[in-house]
């Protein structure tokens, strides 16, 4: 039930959020372990960089590895003069560790 509902949501965010080679869409997927960012051309369908959390070690919480992986990416983003970007929370609530990917990103540099 609640996994339909998120694809639902998903879906109408999809409909209204386009990423361009100059402002990618930087799309959010979570488990329930790891987290995970991507910057999406979705006019030539590829993804231009991808970031995670699996290669992280330490005993952090995984709000501040999620806030890590937003200034990972970037701070990858910016290597490939890409400035701004449009937000993808992938249905889930802005909140916790989805909010930390992009006030990370944020804190990296990117305008989002």
């Amino acid at each position: 039930m609640l996994k339909a509902k998120r694809v639902n949501i998903k879906k109408r965010i999809r409909a209204k959020v386009l990423g361009t080679k100059e402002t990618p869409r930087l799309c959010v997927y979570k488990s329930n372990r790891f987290i995970y960012a991507q910057l999406v051309d979705d006019d030539k369908g590829i993804t231009l960089l991808s970031a995670s959390d699996q290669t992280m070690k330490g005993k952090e919480s995984g709000v501040v590895k999620a806030q890590k992986v937003g200034e990972m990416i970037a701070k990858e983003a910016l290597a490939k003069k890409i400035k701004r970007a449009v937000f993808d929370r992938g249905g889930y609530r802005f909140h916790g560790r989805v909010k930390a990917v992009a006030e990370g990103a944020r804190k990296g540099g990117l305008t989002i």
